[in-house]
C-alpha cells in the first residue's frame, strides 16, 4: 500500500476518533455500568469528569471542518457530541494504556511525526487541509498526533505495527484494560458504545 492510501486510511479512522479497530472493544463504555454519572459530566473515568463544558469545546472545533461537509451523517449537534466524547474518553484511555505500561510520550515526538507528514503533504497548509477533510480541526491537530504516536508505542511495546492485524490487536488489548482500570461511564445522553465502530451510536433519546 502506498503512503497515500496509508495516510488517508489512517486519517479516516480519526475521523471517528480512533485510528485502530475495536472489535474486541464492546463492553468499555457501558452508559449504565457502576451507576449514573454525575451531574453536568458527559463521561466519568476513575472519578474524574469529562465535562459538558469540555464536551461543547470540542464540538464548536469539530464544527468548523464539518460545515463543509453537508454529507456528513454526523454533522448535527448530537452527532458531534457523540464524536466529541468519544474522543476525549480515547485520548485518556490512550494517556492510561502508555502510563500502565511505563510508556509515554513526548511532544518532541508528536511534533516530529507531524513534520514528517508536512514534508510529505507539501506544507503544513497542505497537511491540516487532508486532516480537515477528513475531520481533523486544526486546533487538535496536535492532539492527534499525540494520540498516534501513543497507539504506535503500545503496539511496538509487544513487537507489533500499530497498522497490521497483530498490532491492531495488541492495542485494543490495550484500551481495554485500561477501559477496565479506569471504570468508564458515559452519560446516556450520547448513546450506547457501539464496538464495530468504536464511537457512541445514536441509540438512545436525549435527556
Amino acid at each position: 500500500m502506498n503512503r497515500l492510501a496509508t495516510f488517508r486510511r489512517v486519517v479516516a479512522s480519526a475521523a471517528r476518533a480512533l485510528p485502530v479497530a475495536a472489535a474486541g472493544l464492546g463492553a468499555l463504555l457501558l452508559c449504565s455500568c457502576g451507576g449514573p454519572v454525575q451531574a453536568g459530566a458527559a463521561a466519568v473515568l476513575d472519578g474524574e469528569r469529562i465535562s459538558l463544558t469540555a464536551v461543547q469545546e470540542r464540538v464548536a472545533e469539530l464544527r468548523t471542518v464539518t460545515a463543509a461537509s453537508p454529507g456528513d451523517a454526523e454533522a448535527g449537534a448530537q452527532g458531534l457530541a457523540r464524536r466529541a466524547v468519544t474522543q476525549l474518553v480515547l485520548d485518556a484511555l490512550v494517556s492510561r494504556a502508555l502510563a500502565d505500561r511505563g510508556l509515554s510520550v513526548g511532544a518532541g515526538e508528536a511534533v516530529a511525526a507531524r513534520a514528517a507528514d508536512e514534508a510529505w503533504a507539501g506544507g503544513a497548509a497542505q497537511l491540516e487541509q487532508l486532516l480537515a477533510a477528513r475531520g481533523v480541526p486544526a486546533v487538535e491537530v496536535d492532539r492527534y498526533y499525540l494520540q498516534q504516536v501513543g497507539i504506535r508505542r503500545l503496539a511496538a511495546a509487544r513487537g507489533q505495527d500499530a497498522g497490521t492485524d497483530a498490532g491492531d490487536a495488541e492495542v485494543r488489548r490495550a484500551l481495554a484494560e485500561a477501559a477496565a482500570a479506569l471504570h468508564v461511564r458515559v452519560n446516556p445522553r450520547y448513546g450506547s458504545w457501539d464496538a464495530q465502530r468504536v464511537a457512541l451510536a445514536p441509540d438512545r433519546p436525549d435527556r
